[in-house]
Parts: C-alpha cells; structure tokens; sequence
C-alpha cells in the first residue's frame, strides 16, 4: 500500500503562517493571507450585526451602546486597517502578476505598506 504525502496535518497548516525563513515576498503573502480571513471573519460578524435590525429596536439600541465601546473601536481600526493592506497588497500583487515591476516587488511591497501605515494613522486620528 502506498503512503499519502498530500494529506492535511495541523504542522501543514501552520507552516502556511510560518514567516521564519521567508523572504520579503513570503512576508507579503502571509500577511495577506491573515488579512483576508480577519476580513471573511468580519464578514460573519457584521451580517450578525445587521440581523439586530430583524430582532427589533431595543436589540438594535443595545448592539449602538456596545458600538461607542472603546474595544468596539478598536475592532474598527483593525477592520479598516485589514482591508487597506489587503487592497493595496492586492494591488501589489496584480502588477507583478501582469508583469508590471516583477523586479521591483520589495519596493512595491514596502510602498504598499508605507502608504498603509499612513492611511491606518489618519483614520486611528479622525
């Protein structure tokens, strides 16, 4: 009988967030990887959000008292500043995929996070 290599393993699916030992590139798709299921699981979050309206007014009143929580804010920040990477680490990612500045994917990836870090700060501000 033979022996299946290609089987899921917890060690597998955690050597797919492993950054140790990986270049900028690596660092790049890790981080869009935990970006994207952060915003999936926003997703799921926000339609639970949204069925209070279903419930009624004084469901929806209470989830407003939880909304001007300062944790609740937090999760805001972390919310826009899971899509901002993740949109403009896509972006980074479609040029070098349409072979526009393949020799330049450092640069691109440092800017996209520069321009990030920018965009999260202004609206952790406002």
């Amino acid at each position: 009988m033979q022996k299946r290599v290609n089987l899921p393993s917890a060690a597998r699916f955690w050597a797919w967030f492993n950054p140790l030992g990986r270049q900028t590139g690596g660092w790049a798709f890790i981080l869009n990887r935990i970006t994207a299921l952060g915003l999936v699981l926003y997703l799921y979050m926000h339609l639970m959000v949204l069925s209070q309206l279903a419930i009624g007014n004084e469901a929806w009143e209470k989830f407003l008292e939880l909304a001007h929580s300062p944790i609740f804010k937090v999760g805001e920040l972390l919310v826009v500043a899971a899509g901002i990477i993740h949109g403009l680490n896509g972006i980074r990612i479609v040029l070098t995929t349409f072979s526009i500045g393949v020799t330049r994917q450092k640069a691109l990836f440092y800017t996209a996070m520069g321009i990030s870090v920018i965009v999260i700060l202004f609206f952790a501000v406002r």
